[in-house]
């Protein structure tokens, strides 16, 4: 097999329109350099945030046979981190935890990266009943990386989290649960700023930037955040400086998505006398991936 670079294996859902799971992960890996073989749980017209979508889950068999494919054309040795995110379907945790230990017995070095997607603050959870359960149990003791937001942390941990003493508490707790490396995508104590916190059970770091007035938020922003945060940290294996460059360039896409989203409700309400949903603008920002303008620093809190 001619494969000169190694790759992430992103198992994620999929949205035609919009930006959410592999639509929103896989290219800003892409452009930061990396090759990323996305294996999609669920085929959706758009994310679910919009009240109405089509298509369907695509189930743990076709998830399992793409791998099968994978691993047929001695692939597997040449990934770098296997990085799961919305399952769609139950069953293709099974699909996530067996791949992860196929991964890591082919190239030990590889990382297991994931983004616990349940819920979030506001909209409660968004998946099926058993599947919090399934990503607590399964998928959490395998994880090297884990990128929750904080209804998601709050969920793992059984902490209700308030202020920086209670994110210290859970990430504590959820640390021993297995994974090395926690990243909180999602924080705020202060009106007026937004944070992320980073722990990989030596020291904690947290960095805030400014408050965007975003509403309920946009999807995909977790997915976006996590697949930068890992590329970071591949590149660097380096806690604080990755968290520093994913803080800065993720706002740096929100800040730009966000100035072109009164442009597109102008423009669409004139001629629809609807509202457009809030998306990310991942092409028109994408230099924010690379060079973004502004610079966040991270404070160490423990």
């Amino acid at each position: 097999m001619a494969q000169t670079s190694f790759a992430v294996l992103s198992i994620q859902s999929h949205v035609v329109y919009g930006y959410a799971g592999n639509t929103a992960a896989v290219f800003p890996l892409q452009r930061l350099g990396r090759e990323v073989w996305a294996v999609n749980t669920v085929e959706f017209s758009n994310h679910t945030g919009y009240g109405s979508w089509r298509g369907k889950a695509l189930g743990a068999e076709l998830a399992s046979e793409l791998i099968l494919g994978l691993e047929e054309r001695g692939a597997l040795k040449f990934c770098e981190a296997v990085l799961s995110g919305y399952l769609g379907d139950a069953k293709v945790s099974n699909v996530i935890r067996d791949v992860v230990k196929k991964v890591k017995k082919e190239n030990p070095n590889a990382l297991y990266c994931l983004d616990p997607v349940m819920g979030d603050k506001g909209r409660g959870f968004y998946v099926k009943p058993q599947i919090p359960q399934i990503i607590k149990n399964d998928l959490v003791p395998l994880a090297d990386i884990i990128c929750p937001n904080l209804f998601e942390m709050e969920i793992l941990t059984g902490i209700n989290i308030k202020n920086t003493e209670d994110a210290i508490k859970a990430i504590n707790v959820l640390h021993k649960t297995g994974p090395a490396i926690i990243l909180i995508t999602s924080f705020k104590e202060i009106d007026g700023e937004l944070g992320m916190i980073a722990s990989d059970k030596k020291n904690i770091y947290k960095v805030t930037t400014p408050e965007l007035p975003l509403g309920d938020g946009v999807a995909g922003t977790g997915d976006m955040t996590t697949a930068v945060f890992l590329s970071q940290y591949l590149n660097t294996h380096d806690l604080e400086k990755s968290l520093n460059l994913c803080a800065s360039s993720v706002f740096g896409i929100l800040e730009e998505s966000f100035k072109s989203k009164n442009k597109e409700q102008t423009f669409f309400e004139q001629r629809t006398e609807s509202k457009v949903s809030f998306e990310l603008k991942l092409i028109e920002a994408q230099e924010h991936f690379v060079n973004p303008v502004n610079t966040f620093k991270a404070v160490k809190i423990y």
